[in-house]
């Protein structure tokens, strides 16, 4: 039996409770700390990286951070949507495999 919890798994749950939050407010704050999060690690990524592989990835990276930005300021319905969207990726993700 395999105990190891699968990230897939941990971002698939962190967008169910999105998804379940029936308080608006509460919503947008994980939304929000979806964003922090996922700039966190993107800093993270981006600070281990030497300075070729800085210059090869640096439309990722800036594609990435466009798209953090576009999540801020959202509603909770558009956060529910959002990651509803992201779960059935997921989901779909594992079909693949």
């Amino acid at each position: 039996m395999n105990n190891s919890i699968k990230t897939d798994d941990i971002i698939f749950n962190f967008f169910k409770q999105i998804c379940d939050e029936k308080d608006d407010q509460k919503c947008v704050e994980l939304g929000n700390n979806w964003i922090n999060a996922m700039e966190n690690n993107l800093k993270n990524m981006e600070a281990n990286l030497d300075e070729q592989d800085k210059i090869k990835h640096k439309a990722d990276i800036q594609n990435n951070q466009n798209h953090l930005n576009s999540l801020k300021g959202k509603t909770s319905s558009e956060w529910r949507e959002y990651a509803t969207k992201c779960m059935i990726e997921i989901l779909d993700s594992k079909k693949e495999v």
